[in-house]
């Protein structure tokens, strides 16, 4: 194993992007990040510039408004880049689904790596989410498996 992939999977950098909706999924996922479920022993840190970030965390629906600074945040981003799409609204649209503004899902718009359902989902289930993550850059993971819910693209 190279360097930069162990690097990469001991020390994931994590952004968080919010395209907007009821913010449940970002109390979550701020929850996450607490010392209180101490993300940091997976060596995750949350970043706040593209510029330095492993993995793009995408919560809510993605509209027409959002979706020109989601692909210029993506782009932005170093190779190789990963992309987490954590709650119902960013995996599928949610309830907002057929509005009229509304593409739908993460994945219309940018590729993903890992689903994370729920409405919110728990802490518990954002941090196990990024673990499969992390589970599959190392190469021990075969992707697509049952896996508690949790749906990853191969």
């Amino acid at each position: 194993m190279s360097v930069r992939k162990w690097a990469r999977i001991r020390s994931p950098w994590l952004i968080h992007f919010n395209t907007g909706g009821c913010n449940g999924c970002d109390i979550e996922f701020v929850a996450a990040i607490t010392p209180r479920f101490d993300v940091e022993r997976f060596g995750i840190k949350l970043q706040g510039s593209p510029r330095h970030a492993d993995v793009l965390g995408v919560t809510g629906p993605i509209t027409m408004q959002i979706t020109k600074r989601l692909v210029r945040i993506y782009r932005q981003m170093p190779e190789p880049k990963f992309v987490v799409a954590i709650g119902t609204c960013a995996t599928s649209g949610g309830p907002f689904k057929d509005c009229y503004s509304v593409h739908g899902g993460v994945d219309t718009v940018i590729p993903v790596d890992v689903y994370i359902p729920g409405c919110p989902p728990k802490p518990e289930a954002i941090i196990y989410g990024i673990a499969k993550l992390l589970n599959k850059l190392s190469g021990s993971g075969s992707g697509g498996e049952d896996n508690g819910g949790h749906t990853q693209k191969t």
